[in-house]
């Protein structure tokens, strides 16, 4: 017995302020060991009561706050061990003033994380756009949001791009969105076909909803055409570029069968020679 004494008393020292014994040390091992299985039990009762979509959410904020807890073991066990903590920060002080600023973004990160978690402002299978660059979305991790492009390149976003950076939702009200095709046509076209032609262009795809109805709107006066809109509506924005590429094929091929012809960019060049 006054062996094992012995042992649990061995102190390990760092120097007059710093100094832990083993008996403080398999404490800390059995707290960090109870933490783990009422975390695994909570983690199991919490999931078997949440949707899919919301499990993933949990475990996210879960697997923070998990380290975040079980830092709070460490140090308070310490403390109550006769480890003086301050002590202890204060021989670190410059180590954690660089870590700090090395890890400034990490936690930048992993803050948003949690934000986007908590405030449903981005779902796996949304649409968006940020940066100049689309995609949908496959995973929402703590740090980084996982995406995949229409030619399916895969974007790492850093969570904090979101509270720095405009996010567009392509899908934030809903799958259906509002796409459009511009065209021009001469001036002296018949303006009521175009509209038509334009319609049918729209209704011959079978991607686009008849409901809302595909609409026309005479966009402007162009310097060379008459500049027309057609809105219409799909319910997989994501690969909107293909429907609008065959909408574009389908007017040109109206507009030839009807005589519209889409003008170019014209201009009149002056030339005065000096006598």
């Amino acid at each position: 017995m006054k062996e094992i004494n012995e042992v649990l008393n061995y102190t390990l020292r760092y120097n007059d302020h710093i100094s832990i014994d083993v008996k403080s040390l398999l404490i800390l091992t059995v707290f960090i060991i109870l933490a783990s299985l009422f975390l695994r039990l909570l983690r199991k009762y919490v999931n078997s009561r949440l949707e899919d979509q919301d499990q993933n959410k949990f475990d996210t904020v879960f697997s923070f706050g998990k380290w975040l807890l079980y830092i709070i073991i460490f140090l308070v066990t310490l403390q109550s061990s006769g480890v003086e903590i301050t002590a202890v920060f204060a021989a670190s002080t410059a180590l954690l003033i660089g870590v700090g600023l090395a890890l400034q973004t990490f936690f930048q990160d992993i803050i948003s994380g949690i934000f986007i978690i908590l405030d449903q402002s981005v779902h796996v299978g949304d649409i968006i756009e940020i940066d100049e660059k689309i995609g949908r979305v496959e995973e929402i991790k703590l740090r980084t949001t996982r995406a995949v492009t229409i030619d399916n390149k895969v974007i790492i976003i850093p969570n904090h791009k979101y509270l720095t950076n405009s996010l567009y939702n392509w899908t934030q009200n809903g799958k259906v969105t509002r796409e459009s095709v511009k065209v021009g046509v001469a001036y002296g076209s018949d303006v009521q076909l175009v509209k038509k032609l334009l319609i049918e262009a729209a209704n011959s795809h079978p991607k686009v909803l008849k409901h809302p109805a595909p609409l026309v709107l005479f966009s402007n006066f162009g310097d060379s055409s008459l500049d027309f809109t057609l809105i219409f509506s799909l319910n997989d924005s994501f690969e909107a570029i293909i429907p609008q590429s065959d909408i574009r094929f389908k007017i040109d091929e109206l507009f030839r069968e009807h005589k519209v012809s889409i003008p170019f960019p014209q201009r009149d060049i002056h030339i005065y020679k000096e006598i």
